[in-house]
C-alpha cells in the first residue's frame, strides 16, 4: 500500500537540514529514549528521526453520553515524547487508522457486553451471529493538535443502564512504511459511569496483565496491523456475547485462550475433532497442531498465565469462580447436562461448582482448584532434591578426576545413593567448545556398587574411569545430573508416583595451571522458564543450560540412535538445534527443510511443526547481553553439520543457520568462510552496516 507524502510534509523536509539527504550514517542498535534495537527507527539518521518522531502513544482522556444515547470520546494521538499527531498525517508524517469500541458489564456480571455489535452470517452453515466489534461511521472532531472528539454512530439503547460500568476501547496503528519506519500500533481503554460522566481508575476487567502474555509473544498484537495490542482491549469484544458461527465456537476470550493453549492436548482434539476459528476473509485458523511450551497435558500450567506478581486485581479468579464455560474450555469431553465425565453429576448452572471444587483443599490431587493443577515436580509432599559438587581433585590432564559431592534433601538431611532413581557425572571440556572427546564429553553412571564411589550417606566422592587427555589445555566441566523417583499419598486412591530433578551442578577447574575461565553466558535459563516454567528434559535429567551445553556440543549428533535407513545423522549442536527447534514450522515452510531427532528407544523427535509464539528476529527473548552479535568467538570450534548443505559449517554459520536454511543462505555463509575461519563480522557485527539487530528489526511494532 503506497502512503503520499503531504504537501506540508514535503515542505518540512525540504528544511530538514542538508546533511539528511546525504547521510548514510545510522544508529546501529543504540536506543534513542524510547525507541529500541527491535524498531526500524533506529538505524534512520538522528535527522530523520528527528522529522518524523516515530512511535505513537494514544490516550483517552475523557468520555460521555448524551441524554440521546450520544457517545463520546476524547482521543489524544501523540508521538512517545507527547508531541501531537495528526490523524490524516497532513500536518506530521504518517496517518493514523483508529477504531474505538464501547462496551459495558451488567450488573451482578463479570464480563463485558458490547454495544458496538456486527452482525455475521456464515456462508458454510448460514448460521447468523451477533459478534462484538468496532463502532463504524462514527465521526472526528479536532479540537486541538493531535487531539480529537470521537462521535460514535453507535448510540446506547433507551433502556441502557447509565450506572453501569462502561469501557471505551480504541485501537490504532500509524503507517511509517514510506519512512522506512514500518507500521507503529497503539491500544488503549478509558472506564467511566455514563450517568455521571465519572471517570473509573481501575480496570473494571483485570485478571491477567499484558506483561504476562508478552512473556512468550514479546508484543503481542492480533487481527492484522490494527493496533489491538493489550489484554485490556481483547475483553471487550472477546466475551460470552460473541460466536463465530462458521464453527459455533465461542470467541470468549477465557474459552478461546484455554482451548487455543490447550490445542493438541484438547480431548476433541484427541478423538478427531479441529479446533478451529474461522475468522476475516473466511481465514482458517486451525489450533489443533498448538503445544503449550510448559507441561500443561498433566498439570495444567495454570500460574504460568495467572500470575499474581503482575498486579492484576482478579489474578485469583480462576481459582475462586469455577464455573462451566472456562473448566469445560480444556476438559471439553465434559458433558454438564448429562454428567458424563463428571463423575455422573449433571451441573446445569455454575452455583453449584464451588461446593466440590474450592479454591484450595487439605490435600494435593484432590478435586480443588489448586490440587487439580498441581505440576506433580513441585509437589509439596516431595521430600525434594539439593545437590552440590564441593571439589574437584585430580582435575588436571592426564589424571582422572575425583569430585567431591553432597546430596540431600530440602531439609538437609542426607541422602544416600541407593535414593536416586539414576546418578551420572559428565565430563567435558574445554569450555571454549566442549569437544575434547569423541563425542565431546563423557558420562558415567554411579551406582551404589561403583568401584569408584565412597562415602556417603549425604557426602560422596566419586573417581572417573575416564582419564583427561595428557595434551589437555584449558578449562574442563563436570556437570552432575539424575533424579529421584518418590510416591505421594501411598495407600490411597490418588497414590502416584512422581519422578523429579534439580537444577544441575556443575563445576569449572583448569587441567593445565591457568585460570579458570568458565563457559560463556548466552541465554538465560529465567528467559527460557518465560515460556516454559519449568524447564525439564531427558526424564527430569537435566534442567540447566549449563548442563545441557556439555552434551550439546559442535561434534554431537544423533547418529548412535538414528535407524541406519535414516542416515545421515544431525546435529545437536546447541546453538543450532535450539534456533531450528524455535523456527519450527517457519523455517521449514521457508527452506523446505526438515529437523528430525531420534532420542532414547529409537524415539522420533519432528519438530518441523512448532510454531514459536514470538517473532523470530526478537534474539533477547532467549538472550543475554548481545550475546548473539559476531564475531562469535573464535577458539570455538566448527560444527558438524551432515544433513546441512555445508560440513562442517563455521560457529557463527551454525547458529544462524538453525532459522536461515536456504541454500541462498548456506552459499552465503560458504562464500564468507575461509582457511582463515568466518567474516561474519564484517558485515554483521554490532556495528556494521548490516548488523544483527538492524537486519532483525520488525515492520510492526
Amino acid at each position: 500500500m503506497h502512503y503520499r507524502t503531504s504537501p506540508k510534509a514535503l515542505i518540512r523536509l525540504a528544511v530538514v537540514p542538508a546533511v539528511l539527504l546525504v547521510c548514510t550514517s545510522v544508529v546501529f542498535g543504540v536506543p534513542q529514549g524510547h525507541i529500541t534495537q527491535y524498531d526500524k527507527a533506529a538505524y534512520a539518521s538522528p535527522a530523520m528521526v528527528n522529522f518524523v518522531r516515530p512511535g505513537l502513544t494514544m490516550t483517552i482522556t475523557s468520555a460521555a453520553v448524551a441524554s440521546d444515547g450520544t457517545i463520546t470520546a476524547h482521543v489524544k494521538f501523540t508521538d512517545p515524547k507527547g508531541l501531537g499527531l495528526d490523524r490524516l498525517g497532513v500536518t506530521t508524517p504518517g496517518a493514523i487508522s483508529c477504531s474505538l469500541v464501547a462496551a459495558y458489564i451488567p450488573k451482578g456480571q463479570r464480563q463485558y457486553t458490547a454495544y458496538t455489535t456486527t452482525t455475521q452470517t456464515s456462508p458454510i452453515t448460514k448460521v447468523t451471529a451477533i459478534q462484538a466489534g468496532a463502532d463504524s461511521r462514527g465521526t472526528w472532531i479536532q479540537t486541538a493538535d493531535g487531539e480529537y472528539d470521537y462521535k460514535f454512530a453507535t448510540k446506547l439503547p433507551a433502556d441502557a443502564d447509565r450506572t453501569a460500568t462502561t469501557t471505551i476501547g480504541a485501537y490504532a496503528n500509524r503507517n511509517l512504511t514510506e519512512f522506512e519506519m514500518g507500521i507503529n500500533l497503539a491500544d488503549t481503554v478509558y472506564s467511566f459511569v455514563p450517568a455521571t460522566s465519572t471517570p473509573i481508575a481501575q480496570l473494571p476487567r483485570d485478571v491477567i496483565r499484558t506483561a504476562t502474555c508478552n512473556k512468550c509473544h514479546w508484543d503481542m498484537h492480533f487481527h492484522g496491523e490494527t493496533g489491538r495490542k493489550s489484554m485490556e482491549v481483547c475483553v471487550l469484544c472477546h466475551q460470552p456475547q460473541s460466536i463465530d458461527p462458521d464453527t459455533g465456537n465461542s470467541v470468549d476470550l477465557p474459552v478461546m485462550v484455554h482451548k487455543i493453549h490447550m490445542g493438541e492436548h484438547l480431548p476433541s482434539v484427541k478423538a478427531g475433532k479441529p479446533y478451529q476459528i474461522i475468522g476475516y476473509g473466511g481465514s482458517v485458523n486451525d489450533y489443533s497442531e498448538v503445544a503449550f511450551p510448559a507441561d500443561i497435558a498433566t498439570s495444567g500450567a495454570c500460574q504460568t498465565c495467572h500470575e499474581s506478581n503482575r498486579g492484576a486485581t482478579q489474578a485469583d479468579n480462576w481459582k475462586l469462580q469455577a464455573n462451566r464455560a472456562v473448566c469445560g474450555a480444556c476438559h471439553d469431553d465434559v458433558n454438564f447436562a448429562s454428567g458424563a465425565g463428571h463423575v455422573n453429576l449433571p451441573q446445569v448452572s455454575d452455583s453449584q461448582c464451588a461446593t466440590c471444587h474450592q479454591p484450595v483443599g487439605e490435600l494435593e490431587f484432590d478435586a480443588s482448584i489448586m490440587g487439580a493443577h498441581v505440576v506433580p515436580q513441585q509437589s509439596s509432599m516431595l521430600t525434594g532434591l539439593k545437590w552440590q559438587i564441593l571439589k574437584v581433585d585430580d582435575g588436571v590432564a592426564g589424571k582422572a578426576p575425583t569430585v567431591t559431592f553432597s546430596i540431600q534433601d530440602k531439609n538437609d538431611n542426607p541422602l544416600s545413593i541407593s535414593n536416586m532413581a539414576r546418578l551420572a557425572f559428565v565430563l567435558a571440556g574445554p569450555t571454549t567448545d566442549y569437544t575434547a572427546f569423541k563425542t565431546g564429553y563423557i558420562s558415567e553412571q554411579v551406582t551404589a556398587s561403583s568401584p569408584g564411589l565412597k562415602g556417603g550417606p549425604g557426602t560422596y566422592t566419586y573417581t572417573f574411569n575416564t582419564v583427561i587427555p595428557s595434551t589437555a589445555k584449558g578449562t574442563y566441566t563436570i556437570g552432575m545430573e539424575g533424579r529421584r523417583l518418590e510416591t505421594v499419598l501411598a495407600g490411597t486412591t490418588k497414590e502416584r508416583k512422581i519422578q523429579y530433578g534439580a537444577p544441575n551442578p556443575t563445576m569449572d577447574f583448569p587441567v593445565d595451571g591457568s585460570t579458570v575461565q568458565p563457559r560463556r553466558t548466552v541465554v538465560s535459563l529465567d528467559k527460557c522458564n518465560g515460556c516454559h516454567t519449568r524447564l525439564a528434559l531427558h526424564g527430569e535429567n537435566r534442567l540447566s543450560i549449563n548442563q545441557c551445553v556439555l552434551c550439546h556440543n559442535p561434534v554431537e549428533n544423533d547418529a548412535g540412535l538414528r535407524p541406519a535407513a535414516q542416515n545421515p545423522p544431525e546435529t545437536i549442536d546447541m546453538a543450532y538445534m535450539i534456533h531450528r527447534i524455535h523456527g519450527g514450522k517457519e523455517v521449514s515452510a521457508e527452506s523446505g527443510t526438515s529437523y528430525v531427532i531420534y532420542g532414547y528407544g529409537g524415539s522420533k523427535n519432528d519438530f518441523s511443526g512448532v510454531e514459536y509464539p514470538s517473532p523470530l528476529q526478537v534474539c533477547d527473548q532467549c538472550h543475554v547481553s548481545g550475546s548473539y552479535n559476531p564475531p562469535l568467538p573464535r577458539t570455538n570450534s566448527v560444527v558438524a553439520t551432515p544433513r546441512f548443505p555445508t560440513n562442517p559449517t563455521g560457529t557463527t554459520a551454525a547458529a544462524c543457520g538453525g532459522c536461515h536454511q536456504t541454500l541462498d543462505a548456506a552459499s552465503h555463509f560458504l562464500a564468507n568462510t575461509t582457511q582463515l575461519g568466518e567474516s561474519c563480522g564484517a558485515c554483521h557485527s554490532k556495528s556494521s552496516e548490516f548488523s544483527v539487530n538492524k537486519s532483525h528489526a520488525v515492520d510492526v511494532r
